[in-house]
């Protein structure tokens, strides 16, 4: 680059430097907000929240950043740049775009609404009782449905509920969505149809035995640090918290992650923490060169998913896995001490109709998904309206899983994400569940032998595999180019119902 050029590019990564900052702040206030946050702080935190918004409008809506993309893009070197350059203003270019499309009083009123909204979910849903959330959650709607009109024309989307897709999945048609799942659902049906039919039904009285909180707490210990999410050193960039909804948040060498511990159910508490340290991994792996640059980045919510279902269902849910593992975590908590390897496995891996998504078993658990995406999608095609919505729930419940909701706590307010105003994210759990077949296909052609490594506990293969073809590569490429590049395939849900097929035709026997 010339040295004007140069210039000019560096000045452009430091000031979006700052907006990249400020996000981890923000997202370690809403770190706090779910972990230590007392509860007649929530108005106050929505100031703050609104505040900090409006903030990283400003850094984001700089006119400097327009100029200086304008002066790069217009110089006679720009084609002699580098890939990781060309992605890095690309990424800041269009940011550039859709926060300057987007008004700052919108942008402030949508981060305190959000706060609001989760609050109220949170009685409501503690009260069972719809009708106490529906007014927060139609304002924030209908300021998130301005916000996707106003991207849609920016991104040049078919509808606004694909500019919110963007956000999440970026260059991900709902058409090219609808169109997998319809797939996925048909490659399902017949499978849940084979494992009803089978004699063999699995029991999960295993699964009943009490185990006290305190020694959980050291089954997560062991996790974390089989998987290498560090937690516990004095170098660690990790730290495992406590809530009623698991999540992870943070960015490089700042990580965290919650779960939530039921004695009587142990099991909830090690899928959660494998979920969320597959998500952690991926954070913490990207590319320490790229740091606070846009290419430095997680390339997309469904990518991200692949690496937390990956953890949680292709290791978690293995006889391999548990091979060498189970033996620790009965040294952890004496009161699995009778614990048998087969029966665990088999109570795992138990294939049935369910209400709930985050304790839903592997096969079905994308069925709760496209239930949310349909929903979503017409809810901001105006099909169903607010007042509509547990109905419409309870019938797709109905129709394709085969269950009566009693209430709207297990229906329609059993979730987080519309309250946080996350429309557009569900449909990426089950991308995430596609892409891992498609990444273990890839993996199971380049590491024949990694099954076997995993049964001696040696997740080092794995690990390098996933941090060189996914974790490094950071931002660079858009997801179904990422995905095609580790994989040789792009979006494709053939892998996933492979896998599927084949683990639990040995489960099942048939």
């Amino acid at each position: 680059m010339t040295s004007n050029l140069d210039s000019a590019y560096r000045e452009l990564l430091i000031k979006t430097k700052d907006a990249v900052v400020l996000s981890t702040a923000e997202g370690i206030i809403h770190w706090d907000m779910e972990i230590y946050m007392p509860p007649k702080a929530v108005e106050q935190r929505s100031q703050q929240l609104a505040l900090l918004s409006r903030i990283h409008h400003k850094l984001g809506t700089d006119p400097e950043i327009g100029k200086l993309l304008n002066s790069i893009q217009k110089s006679p070197d720009y084609e002699a740049m580098g890939q990781v350059e060309k992605r890095n203003l690309y990424l800041i270019n269009k940011s550039y775009l859709e926060q300057t499309a987007l008004p700052e009083k919108l942008v402030a009123d949508l981060a305190m609404q959000e706060a609001l909204t989760v609050n109220t979910w949170k009685k409501a849903k503690a009260k069972k009782d719809f009708n106490l959330f529906k007014a927060d959650l139609q304002k924030l709607l209908d300021l998130s449905k301005q916000a996707a009109e106003i991207l849609m024309k920016v991104k040049e989307t078919k509808t606004p509920y694909e500019a919110l897709l963007d956000n999440f999945e970026p260059k991900m048609p709902a058409e090219t969505i609808t169109k997998t799942f319809n797939q996925l659902l048909a490659g399902l049906k017949p499978l849940i149809a084979k494992i009803e039919d089978c004699q063999t039904k699995p029991s999960t009285q295993v699964l009943n035995l009490v185990v006290p909180v305190e020694n959980q707490r050291k089954i997560t210990q062991l996790i974390t640090e089989t998987l290498g999410y560090d937690t516990a050193s004095s170098e660690a960039g990790g730290r495992v918290d406590e809530t009623e909804h698991p999540f992870t948040t943070g960015y490089y060498d700042d990580v965290r992650i919650t779960t939530h511990y039921y004695p009587n159910n142990f099991a909830s508490s090690i899928f959660s923490v494998l979920h969320e340290s597959g998500h952690a991994l991926y954070e913490q792996n990207l590319n320490p060169e790229w740091q606070y640059q846009p290419v430095g980045s997680t390339c997309s919510y469904g990518i991200h998913e692949s690496q937390s279902r990956f953890y949680e269902n292709i290791i978690g849910r293995s006889k391999e896995f548990w091979t060498g593992f189970l033996p620790k975590i009965k040294q952890a908590a004496p009161s699995l001490n009778n614990l048998q390897l087969e029966p665990f496995i088999q109570a795992i891996n138990k294939v049935e109709r369910s209400k709930i998504r985050i304790e839903a078993d592997e096969v079905t658990y994308s069925l709760h998904i496209i239930i949310r995406f349909e929903i979503e999608r017409d809810l901001f095609a105006d099909k169903i309206t607010v007042n509509e919505l547990p109905e419409a729930w309870n019938q797709k419940y109905a129709d394709y899983l085969g269950v009566k909701i009693e209430n709207d706590s297990e229906g329609a307010m059993q979730d987080t994400h519309w309250a946080s105003g996350l429309y557009g994210y569900f449909p990426s759990y089950a991308l995430g569940n596609i892409y891992s077949g498609q990444i273990t296909a890839a993996l199971t052609k380049d590491l024949p032998d990694w099954h076997s490594q995993l049964a001696e506990g040696k997740l080092e293969g794995i690990n390098g595999w996933l941090k060189t073809n996914i974790h490094r590569q950071g931002d660079l490429y858009d997801p179904e180019e990422l995905i095609k590049r580790a994989t040789g395939r792009t979006l494709d849900s053939e892998p996933h119902l492979q896998y599927l097929n084949k683990k639990y035709g040995g489960l099942y026997g048939f």
